[in-house]
């Protein structure tokens, strides 16, 4: 698959300065699935085009990619359309490839970044679905391009099959380069029905950071921001409630703007004190238990010191939202020799949670039903037995603090319960009693004379 864009602006060959690419070399990008290769086949004066081609490889698409063309097809996986198309893998090698001067960045010629210059675009091949040359009319034309679609036969030797769902895709604009990338990258990925990544709230934030400016205004915003999020109707409404009110205050937990600072001070409280507690612990080997979307993995890969970080969940949901955050797919393979993830659950022994220098349990055990805390002491504390042990969980007592709270209601739906300073304090230094570790207990967060800090830690240590 290939993008190429074209100027004749009055010195053509800025473009290179734009994209930061320069046309003399041939400059490539990994992607996940193989390499995206920059070049420019013609570069002068008066006309430049820049080309920007996928060379993806079937192997690593099997193995890496979500989701293939061919539902219900017992091959599908394997015969597909997805190395041939412009699709969301185009998407993401243009954010890639360009992604300085899609944030409209240029040092060298700052005064070209807003300046609308004539572009023309052509795109081979673009998949669409069922009554594509509209939909893709109606998506480019309210931007003020001109469209032009060279629609494709599903085989030229038997034109009675008639047509493909398949275009070569030309446009045209006068517009800032900036803005025409993101409208491509937004776009391109809004006509594809077989996206290759998990689709989660970072995705939204993509969405809104490359449609500022744009998408609010745009006839289609609604279908543009549906297809783009997959139909996902959470994640829709989200977006398109964060669109319509850009200032619009987390009313999640009808907090006011106060108590949202305070939770999430709160969250980074608890993530840098648990990463401070194992780095004083000299760990090497790491365990994120209960390691939801990898943030606390975020902290510690940024460490030398930890030389491999595994996290386990319970959710494999939560996971695939992991490996999206931490960029798994993209990640350079020094980096990625040192992660690891899987799926487990805590109530049962399991030999891969063995052979680690510390553990971290982070608002987990709140999760999980008070009669099965036996059964958790014994697969962690018993059986896999770290060195050190970092667990926190919510001070029931400081939810006298949150207003929105009613008295005896919990911080969160999925909370089977929240003990207070004391009831912690006696339930840790028994497991520290019945498993030879000695325990420290303090809090996290401000405290409060009477009602102590919102989040209670244990740092447990074994054998001293």
């Amino acid at each position: 698959m290939i993008l190429t864009i074209s100027t004749n602006h009055h010195r053509a060959s800025d473009l290179g300065y734009l994209l930061h690419k320069h046309p003399d070399r041939l400059q490539s990008v990994t992607l996940s699935v193989g390499k995206a290769h920059i070049f420019y086949p013609e570069s002068g004066v008066d006309r430049t085009t820049v080309a920007l081609l996928l060379d993806i490889d079937p192997i690593d698409l099997v193995k890496n990619a979500r989701k293939l063309s061919g539902k219900g097809f017992a091959l599908g996986q394997y015969v597909n359309d997805r190395p041939y198309v412009a699709s969301s893998f185009m998407s993401v090698a243009l954010s890639k490839a360009f992604s300085t001067a899609m944030n409209g960045r240029c040092d060298t010629m700052p005064d070209l970044v807003d300046e609308a210059l004539p572009f023309e675009v052509r795109i081979y091949t673009l998949p669409a679905p069922k009554g594509g040359q509209s939909l893709i009319k109606a998506l480019f034309e309210p931007l003020g391009y001109r469209v032009q679609l060279d629609r494709y036969l599903l085989d030229e030797q038997f034109p009675d099959w008639g047509p493909s769902k398949y275009y070569t895709l030309s446009l045209a604009n006068s517009i800032p380069l900036k803005d025409l990338l993101s409208h491509l990258y937004v776009l391109m990925p809004a006509l594809d029905n077989d996206k290759h990544y998990f689709v989660s709230q970072n995705e939204v934030d993509k969405l809104l950071q490359r449609g500022k400016g744009w998408l609010e205004g745009h006839p289609q915003k609604e279908q543009i921001i549906s297809r783009y999020l997959i139909n996902l109707r959470s994640l829709t409404n989200q977006a398109l409630a964060r669109l319509n009110d850009p200032v619009e205050i987390d009313e999640q937990e009808n907090l006011n703007q106060e108590e949202v600072d305070r939770k999430l001070s709160l969250h980074q409280q608890r993530l840098q004190r648990a990463f401070d507690e194992l780095k004083k612990s000299g760990a090497k080997r790491v365990i994120d238990l209960g390691c939801g979307e990898g943030k606390l993995m975020r902290l510690l890969i940024r460490d030398k010191q930890f030389e491999k970080i595994v996290g386990m969940d319970v959710s494999y949901t939560e996971l695939l939202k992991c490996k999206e955050r931490l960029h798994w797919d993209d990640m350079a393979p020094r980096l990625r020799e040192r992660l690891d993830l899987f799926q487990g659950s805590l109530m049962y022994r399991d030999e891969r949670l063995s052979g680690y220098d510390a553990a971290a349990v982070v608002e987990v055990i709140e999760h999980l039903d008070e009669n099965r805390l036996q059964a958790f002491e014994r697969v962690l504390f018993e059986m896999a037995r770290p060195k050190t042990i970092v667990l926190t969980t919510p001070n029931s007592e400081y939810n006298a603090k949150y207003e929105q709270l009613h008295a005896g209601s919990m911080r969160h739906d999925d909370h089977r319960f929240e003990w207070n300073r004391k009831q912690f304090w006696e339930w840790a230094n028994a497991v520290a009693e019945r498993n030879s570790y000695i325990v420290e207990i303090t809090g996290v967060g401000e405290s409060d004379e009477q009602f102590g800090s919102p989040s209670q830690i244990a740092v447990f240590k074994y054998g001293n």
